[in-house]
């Protein structure tokens, strides 16, 4: 019985996602309101249905009635994250909302599916599922970033606010790169032991809108010199850190904020012909990086060793999913080292399909598209260039993530956000999120004054011509009585 369901659903589930992706897509070009109100109403409907529809999947596998208060619970939060952000913000982006929603709920359906169940059963155990932690980590992240478009509407980002925190975020990669704990060769995080801290993830934030900040008025060479210079120090520590990953990420996102910044395609290929040297220097000199690369142009001869079996398990994990998958607990997904962090792709490929895998990337990519079309249309260049930062971080991020899975480009290391597990990723995705709504938020503050003073300037402008009328006819009027008197004294 068990089996029939979970046949049924992966089809279902595969429906909801694929609608889902192709309204992501759509929506952008609507144009009136109504049209937009629907079409959220309907995104956000089958977010839910998703939802309700994975996780009767995972109770009818597991017969474990702690599935059931779990779902509860990410419904309950779901429900409130919408209605309480509405509250607070009439103006804010539902689309942001959205696919926020939208992805974290294929993140807890995995990362549940991915954890042991029975734990939770025991309140005392549940706090040791991955699942629970992600979900608690969510809920302190909404809560933790639910002001910030706040802050950004009411107060803004100051120059030296974005000096403060540039320069905040370089000293803690410095600070990581000598005391941080080494994870697989890199010096990423600081553990508290209640809970572990990856500074790079918070920083690339910092990073962005100093980086905005230094170029949002003069390109000139001399600043342009400048700007690589620090861009190109945060770089060297995260490489010094043996975080190349992230080093990656850095400077892809640097050359998109220089491009948009300057406009010239010289600057754009300069920075490519540097990164592909730096990337050839880094072979040499990082043995972790041969092995990467090795384990990316033949798997398959490294398969009993470290380099080749992550890889090769993703990949047999893709293939046996096909395009529609095996469905939920049909797969092995756990066989796959480091699954719910940086493999949790190749996961949903396998039990969800590779046609949903599909439509999950569609979805990111509507989502990084929303963002680069919002930046063409706020009109300080300051904001312009940091949306136009995280658009690019997003997007560098999610095509590193799903590239190294499915062996496009050699394995980074890197999360998808808001789906993988780790609570630096997601509480980094949410301020950033959290930021470019209250940048949304802004840009709908300004059409709205303009709109006003156009109706007032009209307002005027009628008034004007009524005026200038009616004293054409008191003129008018004038001249025929005139006239009329005259007539009567001759």
């Amino acid at each position: 019985m068990a089996t029939i369901f979970t046949v049924v659903t992966k089809y279902i589930m595969l429906f909801l996602m694929a609608l889902y992706a192709w309204d992501s897509l759509t929506v952008i070009h609507l144009k009136t309101q109504s049209q937009l109100s629907w079409k959220y109403h309907k995104m956000l409907a089958l977010t839910l249905m998703f939802h309700l529809t994975a996780y009767a999947t995972i109770f009818i596998n597991t017969k474990n009635t702690g599935v059931l208060v779990f779902y509860g619970l990410q419904l309950l939060f779901f429900v409130l994250y919408h209605v309480v952000y509405r509250r607070l913000y009439p103006r804010s982006s539902r689309l942001f909302l959205n696919h926020t929603t939208m992805l974290l709920a294929v993140g807890f359906a995995v990362l549940t599916r991915l954890s042991d169940a029975d734990q939770l059963l025991d309140i005392t155990t549940a706090l040791g599922n991955r699942a629970v932690k992600q979900f608690v980590l969510v809920c302190g992240a909404a809560a933790v970033t639910l002001f910030v478009p706040k802050f950004i509407e009411k107060l803004r980002i100051k120059k030296r606010t974005a000096e403060i925190l540039g320069v905040g975020g370089l000293l803690m990669l410095v600070l990581v790169a000598l005391l941080g704990k080494t994870t697989y060769g890199a010096n990423l995080s600081f553990d508290f032991k209640v809970f572990t801290l990856q500074p790079s993830e918070f920083v690339k934030l910092t990073f962005v809108i100093l980086t905005a900040m230094l170029l949002q008025v003069k390109t000139d060479f001399k600043r342009v010199c400048f700007a690589t210079a620090v861009a190109g120090s945060h770089v060297i520590i995260l490489v010094v850190s043996n975080d190349l990953g992230s080093a990656l990420i850095y400077f892809l996102t640097y050359l998109v904020i220089l491009y948009v910044a300057t406009h010239q395609p010289l600057y754009l290929f300069a920075g490519l012909g540097c990164g592909s040297a730096a990337a050839v220097a880094a072979y040499f000199l990082f043995s972790h990086v041969r092995v990467r690369v090795a384990a990316w142009q033949d798997p398959w001869s490294l398969i009993d060793k470290d380099g080749g079996y992550q890889i090769t398990q993703g990949l047999f994990a893709i293939g046996s999913g096909g395009w529609l998958g095996s469905g939920l607990y049909q797969g092995m997904p756990t066989k796959i080292p480091v699954v719910s962090k940086d493999y949790i792709f190749a996961a949903i490929s396998e039990e969800f399909g590779g046609l949903f895998g599909v439509c999950l990337i569609l979805v990111c990519l509507s989502l990084i598209l929303y963002i680069f079309r919002m930046a063409t249309k706020v009109g300080e260049s300051f904001y312009k260039l940091i949306a136009v930062g995280f658009a690019a971080l997003y997007g560098i991020q999610v095509l590193l993530t799903v590239g190294g899975v499915t062996k496009w480009i050699p394995l980074t290391g890197v999360t998808l956000p808001f789906v993988s597990y780790g609570g630096s990723s997601i509480l980094s995705t949410f301020l950033m999120i959290a930021v470019l709504q209250g940048i949304y938020i802004l840009k709908r503050n300004e059409d709205e004054e303009i709109e006003r003073k156009r109706k007032e300037r009209k307002l005027r402008g009628n008034r004007a011509a009524a005026g200038t009328a009616g004293s054409g006819r008191s003129r008018k009027t004038g001249e025929k009585a005139g006239q009329k008197e005259t007539k009567q004294r001759n």
